[in-house]
Order: structure tokens, then sequence, then C-alpha cells
């Protein structure tokens, strides 16, 4: 075999393997958007979610054109999605313009005027039994705070109760006085705190804005 048509096989080899990696490139890209849907696709669900419209790809090719409505997901899960994304403010929880803080769930929605919610996240609470369900007001505000006990500081202190002996509020995840942050953003949603509500910073500064003083504060259970 000459040197010259060696090297066309081998461009074309090149080229073979070069076209694969763009059609997977492609495939990951929609699989990431269509939540993990593609990876799973076979040709009976993905015919019945498109309708009949089109048979269901079959090659690497064919899943990097597919469109995201050729693999669609279910009304149902759609609905699954928004529910774990957006949980809805619990049952019980007044009306109007205020804070929702559930214990159980150790979440936090801020609710508007005509009762659409503006922002929810997840918040650690206390590790004690120190707060007891029912309707409070936004008594004061701190922009910067230092902990009771000196230990470190906190941003955006919300006040709107009195535990045991100290004011309880909302305020950023405290950091210690070495600038050691006192938890993770993951560890949000368990109750971690000696009293307050706990908030990453982004959440806690929304709700400074969100929370003039007076501003009603309803803790459910």
């Amino acid at each position: 075999m000459s040197k010259h048509r060696a090297s066309q096989r081998t461009l074309r080899r090149r080229g073979r393997l070069v076209a694969l990696g763009l059609a997977l490139g492609v495939t990951i890209a929609v699989g990431g958007t269509a939540v993990g849907v593609l990876p799973h696709v076979t040709p009976s669900t993905a015919a019945a979610n498109a309708g009949g419209r089109a048979a269901a790809p079959t090659s690497v090719a064919a899943l990097a054109t597919a469109t995201l409505t050729d693999v669609a997901p279910t009304d149902a899960v759609e609905t699954e999605v928004a529910d774990v994304l957006d949980p809805s403010v619990p049952a019980g929880s007044g009306e109007g313009r205020r804070i929702v803080f559930d214990e159980g769930d150790q979440r936090v929605w801020l609710v508007g005027d005509d009762e659409s919610v503006e922002r929810t996240y997840l918040v650690s609470g206390s590790r004690f039994d120190n707060l007891e369900p029912g309707t409070y007001a936004v008594q004061s505000r701190t922009r910067h705070a230092t902990a009771f006990d000196y230990s470190g500081t906190m941003e955006y202190f919300v006040r709107f109760a009195t535990g045991f002996s100290e004011p309880i509020g909302f305020h950023s995840v405290p950091r210690d006085n070495d600038g050691t942050i006192e938890q993770t953003k993951s560890q949000l949603g368990t109750p971690l705190s000696a009293g307050c509500v706990r908030q990453w910073e982004p959440d806690a500064k929304a709700l400074w804005d969100f929370a003039p003083v007076g501003t009603t504060v309803v803790v459910t259970a």
C-alpha cells in the first residue's frame, strides 16, 4: 500500500472519530438539558411521547439531532419536579405579605401581598425546642451582628422572637472569629443552630430586603 493511500485512510479514520466525538458532545448537551431523559430513551417510549409523529432515534447521530419534544416528560413528572423545586406555602400560614418558616421542612417562604411566592429556600433552624409555632413580627434588624457568646459574626440579622434568653432571628450562616464558615450550603435543611434561623448569604440578603420592622413572620410546625 502506498504512503499516500495510507495517509488518506488515516485522515478518513480521524474524520470519523471527530464526527463521533461531536455527536456524543451534542447528545450529552441535549441529555443534560432534558434532565437525563435521553440516555434512557427506547423506540417505544420516544414514539409514544412524540404522539407517533416520528420514529425514536436509534443512533448516536440521531439522538444528537432529536428535539426535546420527542422525549418530553409526562405531565405527572413535570408536576412532581415543580413541587420539588417550588414547594407550596404551608396551609394555615396566614395571608398577605409575610415570611413563613416551617420547622419541619426547614424551609422559608417570602410571600407577597398577592400571595405569590417571591422566594423559597432551605435553612438551618435550631437544634433545640426554643421556638413555638405561631405568628410573630420583625422586631429589629442589624446588618452586621455578633454571636451572643462572641464566638463569631453573621450578616443581615432580622429578629422576630426571643428564645430562652436570647433573641431569635434570621441571618446568614455565621463565621467563626477566624473567618471559617460554620456549615456548608449542602447542610441547609438540617437544624444546626443554637436558636436562630441560618440562611445562605444571598437568601439572607433577600429576606433583609423583603422584611422591614413590623413584617409578619409565621412559624409552622
